[in-house]
């Protein structure tokens, strides 16, 4: 089977392109044979865990990739144990890329947490927290899939009630020149990991604001305060090279539907929002971005409308894939992804042990990037940063993240 012209695109922008997900257990230790046990009862039935890449069988420009159906389902290739703390996995995974020959995702057994590890060809960050799911004790073991199951189906063409002037606006923005972030020389720059374990009575004080509004999501509270950690660390806007183009982040927006909404691959778009990093006030910079966020809903449609057509054409000529990745993969272009989400239906529980946080692990981007992630579980809210700036950059801008929610949480009415 061909892989799609998202999963060639994956592969074919110089990136290591790992992404990953840690469950975390405080004080258990599990029991390798009891993990790979649980795996292969939850994971050996679905065909997308069983996928190998292969190489073009002629010249690249002409010919894709393609996935083979692996050899079996065997745990012991993919799960193995290992004694490097949660950090230390997240710093080796992010800077290499999984063996070749193999389905390419690993699940490490770590002191006190579950570490899935996956090429973004092969899963998407939904996809990582789908499969976590399917580990733990209540959830319901998937039945057996087949060829198509495996190959996720391209995006359903839709035809929303959308006028040429809303899809050209989105492709406007698409194509947008903007900054970079004021990073060491290209040749100093390098990766880091900084992952934030976030005080939850500070998030839930920032939840409810603005006081004067409706509350904030997860993803307005991440972007708003992300642009006030860009101005503690590296000052406003006229202050930074490049000229007056704005500084963009990228926020991932899940195309799934309800019906599909368990399927695994990838199945989300892109949606670039100019952060506003000029503004002083916290709470003026959390309702720009709560405005920019509530325009998702009808730039995604604008998405669904455009997505068939450029897939379908980066899909027939496979080099196009790779050359509108490596673009897309610009610090002009992609230079910081901002997630958020919520793990819900807790408490959940892996082989008896209660799950007391979840951590992503956003993918490296080229030199000039930083990438971050938050998610709510329980009761705690972590943010992990991967960045490829100076380096320990991530740490520095993850605790300025957290100061910056600290000051949303601590904030009036007033917008200031």
């Amino acid at each position: 089977m061909r892989l799609t012209a998202v999963e060639e695109g994956h592969l074919r922008n110089g990136l290591p392109g790992t992404i990953g997900i840690a469950a975390v257990f405080p004080g258990a230790r599990f029991d390798l044979a009891g993990v790979r046990s649980r795996v292969r009862d939850r994971w050996g039935g679905l065909d997308r865990m069983k996928l190998v890449v292969e190489a073009p069988t002629g010249p690249t420009a002409l010919f894709g990739h393609r996935w083979a159906a692996g050899r079996g389902f065997d745990p012991a290739t993919h799960v193995t144990a290992t004694d490097q703390e949660l950090e230390s996995v997240f710093a080796d995974g992010v800077c290499h890329p999984l063996p070749p020959g193999r389905p390419p995702w690993r699940l490490l057994v770590t002191p006190h947490a579950l570490v899935l590890l996956a090429h973004h060809a092969l899963l998407d960050g939904r996809s990582l927290e789908t499969l976590l799911r399917l580990l733990m004790d209540d959830a319901v073991p998937p039945p057996p899939s087949g060829p198509a199951a495996a190959h996720p189906p391209a995006i359903a063409r839709q035809r929303p009630g959308l006028r040429p002037g809303g899809i050209g606006r989105e492709l406007r923005r698409i194509g947008a020149q903007g900054r970079r972030l004021p990073a060491v020389p290209h040749s100093g720059a390098r990766p880091s990991v900084a992952v934030v374990e976030l005080d939850p009575e500070v998030m839930r004080a920032a939840r409810r604001r603005p006081a004067d509004g409706r509350g904030a999501t997860l993803n307005e509270l991440l972007l708003g305060s992300y642009a006030g950690a860009l101005r503690a660390c590296y000052g406003p806007l006229p202050s930074w090279p490049a000229g007056p183009a704005p500084f963009y982040a990228t926020v991932p927006v899940d195309l799934r539907t309800r019906a599909d909404a368990q399927r695994l691959g990838n199945g989300v778009t892109a949606l670039r929002i100019p952060l506003p990093i000029d503004s002083e006030s916290p709470v003026t910079r959390l309702k720009v971005c709560q405005d920019l966020v509530a325009a998702f809903h009808h730039r995604s449609d604008a998405h669904r409308a455009i997505l068939p057509a450029l897939k379908a054409i980066a899909h027939a000529v496979p080099w196009l894939a790779g050359v509108m990745a490596r673009n897309l993969a610009r610090p002009e272009a992609t230079t910081s992804l901002c997630t958020a989400f919520k793990w819900r239906g807790s408490p959940s529980h892996f082989l008896g042990s209660p799950l007391a946080r979840v951590v992503p692990m956003p993918q490296l981007a080229p030199p000039g990037t930083a990438n971050l992630c938050l998610v709510h579980t329980a009761d705690a809210y972590t943010l992990t940063v991967v960045s490829h700036l100076g380096p320990g950059d991530a740490g520095m801008l993850g605790e300025a993240v957290a100061q910056d929610l600290k000051a949303v949480a601590a904030s009036g009415t007033s917008a200031g």
